[in-house]
């Protein structure tokens, strides 16, 4: 057994043990409120039937693509590092420019189109690979920046919208059962997807194997949502059987509070929009910087074999579940440790991450403090979003959330518009990323 699998192996036994474990510590629900859930069981068995099976098929196309989307551009189309980077960065771009329009027009033409729509434009992005054309290419990434902001914002929209509608009388706790199965599922998919992705470009020489596989994930989609779903809008859409004049009287709203203000104002928000900036930002450069420094570090190695992308995204995603398993236990125990303080450990261990693999050029090592960085990944989720909604007000907390992003997308845009060929740059990416979330443990430290 080989050094990857031996590790994919022991975080499987690990994983299973802490989720064994976990499931033996929960406390078993009483029999009367076995019984009254009974009476609803049945309807959100089939709700979750019609949701769940199609958010794991579009997620999993998303993620058979995740271990091959810069191998392909570097090492099959043998395009330069700057030109890579150029990629990455026009579909951040478009993200973020999509992202200002695209919930607008799925609230007043109906989630479900936005969501076949999805299928459609992330198809043709996969699909823009087949050509070497830069400019093809180009127009691909741009597709793939839009299809990620409404997979990340219209299929959410959709469910928790048709759960309000068909199971009215649920509790709120059924709706958050449904948020935990879906991460938990999510992450078996990236697990399956990463092993189901490198076995396939092992059978078929080729990395464009995936991105085909990918496609058929999403057309399956596209039927699944053509034939179960029904159609939902948001406040602005317009509902069947309404008028006009009724669509332009529930538009009519006083204007919202400034979220400046409440940026402006609390110290709390300022920091968290820091911590969301540089973690996440620190992320994204991982995820386009994690396969060349392995690469590099395997040919310092003398090592002349093509790494196995797939079953490290594997054992990348295997370690992000631990994670947020890690992150469960402690905040299900009346531990010591409070949510700030392990939002600062989390952030100087994944500060150490990044500088490790600068000092220490060796193949293993950098595997290792790459997987120490999904750990982190997984805790820090689940914990910003709790420090948000503790710390944001209610009345403008999604007009903040967006805002709270723009520093994100400038932060990936700069780095990677910076982008150089060579260790040099990347390592000193990596560095200043180590020093950024030191700056932001720092900052919690002081201000939460």
């Amino acid at each position: 057994m080989d050094f990857y699998h031996f590790n994919f192996a022991a975080f499987v036994l690990i994983n299973s043990a802490l989720a064994f474990y976990q499931t033996r510590c929960r406390q078993t629900p009483v029999a009367g409120s076995l019984e009254a859930k009974g009476n609803t069981a049945g309807a959100v068995k089939r709700f979750k039937m019609r949701f769940l099976p199609i958010y794991l098929l579009v997620n999993g196309a998303d993620w058979l693509q995740g271990p091959y989307i810069y191998p392909i551009y570097k090492e099959e189309k043998q395009l330069p590092e700057e030109v890579v980077a150029a990629l990455f960065m026009i579909g951040f771009i478009a993200a973020a420019v999509s992202a200002t329009f695209t919930g607008t027009l799925a609230d007043r033409f109906g989630r479900r189109r936005a969501c076949l729509a999805f299928c459609l434009t992330y198809s043709l992005s996969c699909a823009s690979l087949l050509s070497n054309n830069i400019i093809i290419l180009f127009v691909g990434r741009c597709l793939g920046g839009m299809s990620a902001t409404l997979m990340y914002t219209v299929f959410e929209s959709w469910m928790v919208t048709e759960f309000n509608k068909v199971l009215p009388d649920e509790p709120a706790g059924t709706l958050s059962s449904i948020f935990s199965t879906m991460t938990s599922l999510n992450t078996l998919v990236a697990i399956l997807m990463g092993l189901l992705a490198e076995g396939a470009v092992n059978v078929t020489k080729t990395q464009l194997t995936p991105f085909g596989l990918s496609v058929c994930c999403l057309m399956l989609a596209f039927v699944g949502i053509m034939s179960t779903w029904g159609e939902n809008y948001g406040t602005s859409g317009q509902q069947a059987g309404e008028s006009a004049q009724g669509l332009l009287e529930r538009q009519e709203a006083p204007p919202t509070k400034s979220v400046l203000k409440h940026l402006m104002q609390d110290k709390r928000i300022l920091s968290l929009s820091l911590t969301s900036c540089v973690f996440e930002g620190s992320m994204y450069i991982f995820i386009f910087f994690k396969f060349p420094a392995l690469i590099f570090s395997h040919k310092l190695a003398g090592l002349t074999s093509d790494l196995p992308f797939g079953l490290i995204f594997a054992n990348l995603m295997c370690a992000m579940m631990f994670g947020s398993m890690i992150y469960n236990y402690v905040t299900s125990i009346n531990a010591i440790i409070t949510t700030t303080r392990l939002l600062v450990t989390t952030l100087s261990l994944a500060s150490l991450c990044f500088c490790v693999p600068v000092i220490v050029r060796d193949e293993r090592t950098t595997f290792w403090c790459f997987c120490v960085f999904e750990v982190c990944c997984g805790i820090y989720f689940p914990l910003i979003a709790y420090q948000r909604g503790k710390i944001i007000d209610d009345s403008v907390r999604a007009r903040l959330y967006s805002i709270m992003r723009i520093p994100l997308n400038v932060f990936v845009v700069a780095v990677l518009g910076t982008t150089q060929e060579g260790e040099a740059h990347r390592d000193l990416v990596f560095l200043i990323c180590s020093g950024l979330l030191v700056g932001a443990s720092l900052t919690n430290s002081i201000l939460l």
